[in-house]
């Protein structure tokens, strides 16, 4: 080994908040170094977001083209090459390698290869890719760890080598027949794609509802939705063995409401939540305490409880998504710059790139209740919306919650761009508007946000309109 060297700044991780932290630093003029594993820029986009996102849109292409003589199109028999989808993704991603090597080397921030373990407060040794070790000696310290795909320990799960979401996304053929473990984001994404692209698929929920955090209305349109595709959804539905290997003929025995029951599939997709990369590298021994759940221990500025160390992302307990890892870059650089900022009471949106999508920020129905917060709720087809009329794409509705000072508190859509309505709520909120600001708002026609005039216009009247 050689010497131990020191930097500034080191990052763990190279993730979405992690390489802003260090191209940040390095920019500012100080010595910094991030520690990557595998995935150069992260899991975002090497196999998670954008990865799952361009396959979708595959996916999308196929149901439209089967769907073409609906708008008078005229096609002939169509069929899906999904080494081809596969390499159309493969190329996004080498180009997303590439723009991320290019600002390492434009920021000055250098990037190590290999696998790091704690080793002695704010030390971090680094096993090398290519070979050998290194250990760095870092004034300030950042762990931006990530998470991984959890595999429930089913008698039979791991031996059957099932796929991820990583595997899925690199499948150059088409499954027979996909079970998939899990309703939530994951799973009912992949699960409509592998749909379209021509698959029979099972979905496979141990909850009485797909995606559970959300509401009962929200749940039971997701589902229509999914079975109108002709996805078979099995609810309060618990896996209780599983025999064969995924890719050749995997079985499945499930307890359900009234009794037993046993699916046999070709391959065998777990979508069941994740796991952070936090065990085994030697936080605890070195100070950096985690919570029950394995997630690193932090205060509302993301400082861990060992000093001068930072968390950073999925690992920190925060909400799993791309854009809640850069605001947590965003909140340790002020913090550092002496400008307050806090992860405490900060707007989540987020969405499901299901086809139409769900997108919601702020309060579900249910959250509101629980805090005790008495809403009034409006809602509006989404076929109610002009704009349909035009596109045939009248699945879902929007909702939104508004509490007694006319503050709009929640909003969730599903529908044709619902990602982009939601923003303009979002803003909205941030800016602590009364509802009527977006009610009476001149909203370009014929567009889906238009649709907020009618949704917040139906609201029932309160003592401030």
């Amino acid at each position: 080994m050689s010497a131990p060297e020191r930097y500034d700044v080191v990052v763990v991780g190279s993730g979405e908040g992690g390489k802003y932290l260090a191209w940040h630093m390095a920019q500012d003029g100080r010595r910094t170094a991030v520690v990557e594993r595998r995935w150069i820029g992260g899991s975002c986009p090497n196999i998670n977001c954008l990865p799952s996102k361009n396959e979708l849109w595959s996916a999308g292409v196929a149901h439209i083209v089967r769907r073409a003589g609906a708008f008078g199109v005229t096609t002939g028999p169509i069929s899906v090459d999904m080494a081809q989808v596969v390499r159309r993704k493969r190329e996004m991603v080498h180009g997303l390698v590439t723009f991320h090597l290019e600002r390492y080397k434009a920021s000055g921030a250098e990037l190590v290869m290999g696998s790091a373990r704690i080793v002695a407060p704010k030390t971090v040794e680094i096993g090398l890719n290519d070979g050998g070790t290194r250990r760095l000696i870092a004034g300030k310290l950042f762990l931006n760890l990530g998470t991984h795909a959890s595999i429930p320990t089913v008698p039979g799960l791991a031996d059957a080598c099932p796929l991820t979401h990583i595997e899925a996304l690199d499948l150059e053929r088409l499954p027979d027949h996909l079970i998939v473990l899990g309703g939530g984001y994951v799973g009912l994404e992949l699960a409509q794609a592998y749909r379209r692209f021509g698959s029979r698929v099972t979905v496979i929920e141990h909850g009485a509802r797909l995606a559970g955090r959300e509401d009962p209305d929200i749940s039971d349109e997701l589902r229509r939705i999914l079975e109108a595709e002709g996805i078979e959804v099995w609810l309060s539905a618990e896996v209780e063995q599983v025999d064969g290997r995924s890719g050749d003929h995997v079985r499945a025995r499930v307890r359900i409401a009234d009794g037993h029951r046993t699916l046999e599939g070709s391959d065998l997709l777990v979508a069941a939540g994740r796991t952070p990369n936090t065990r085994g590298i030697g936080l605890e021994e070195n100070g950096i305490e985690l919570t029950d759940r394995g997630y690193i221990r932090v205060n509302d500025r993301l400082e861990t409880t060992a000093a001068d160390t930072w968390a950073i992302g999925e690992c920190a307990g925060s909400p799993q998504f791309t854009h809640i890892s850069l605001d947590d870059f965003r909140v340790i650089r002020d913090n550092l710059e002496g400008r307050h900022r806090s992860t405490e009471g900060r707007l989540v949106p987020y969405c499901m790139f299901i086809d139409p999508p769900l997108a919601r920020v702020g309060l579900s129905e249910r959250e509101a209740r629980d805090r005790g917060i008495h809403v009034r709720v409006a809602t509006l087809l989404t076929g109610a919306v002009l704009r349909t009329r035009t596109t045939s794409e009248t699945a879902g509705f929007m909702k939104a919650l508004v509490a007694d000072d006319d503050r709009i508190v929640g909003f969730a859509m599903i529908g044709s761009d619902a990602g982009e309505v939601m923003a303009a709520v979002q803003v909205a909120m941030m800016a602590r508007l009364p509802y009527t600001a977006i009610r009476d708002a001149i909203l370009t026609h014929p567009t889906m946000a238009e649709g907020l005039n009618s949704l917040f216009g139906s609201l029932p009247i309160g003592k401030h309109d």
